[in-house]
């Protein structure tokens, strides 16, 4: 992949993830209401992996973290990605540098020795359990 592909990838995804708080944030204030939004669990009846993630960003941003852990503690993980990506983008683009992207590479590197990927799946797949037994 190249620089400029990954930086507008991500810019992207941030864009889309901001977009997505933000209408969960105004559909939280002003209905009751609650859409399923994830293809998996509408088609297969029982939560995927990522299931809950954005309720846990919610509750981060209202400093309940908590409650946070409990709906998917990916979102920890979403929520620092969509803090620190924008702003390291633009870190990059104004000093015309490269550092996310060398990040990226040694992040890919480091993700395809077997040991790690192994057991970055086996998080996934315990998660996913997690987010079956609770009922999500």
């Amino acid at each position: 992949m190249t620089k400029s592909r990954l930086y507008l990838l991500l810019s992207i995804a941030c864009t889309a993830g901001y977009a997505w708080i933000g209408v969960q944030l105004y559909k939280d204030r002003f209905t009751d209401t609650h859409i399923e939004t994830c293809l998996v669990k509408h088609v297969m009846g029982i939560p995927c992996p990522s299931c809950g993630s954005t309720r846990s960003v919610l509750s981060i941003l209202q400093g309940d973290f908590s409650n946070a852990i409990w709906w998917n503690p990916f979102g920890f993980l979403i929520a620092i990605i969509l803090i620190v990506v924008p702003v390291w983008l633009i870190i990059d683009y104004r000093s015309n540098g490269s550092s996310l992207f060398a990040f990226y590479l040694q992040a890919e590197a480091f993700l395809q020795r077997k040991y790690v990927a192994a057991f970055a799946i086996l998080v996934v797949i315990v998660n996913w359990i997690w987010n079956i037994n609770k009922g999500l």
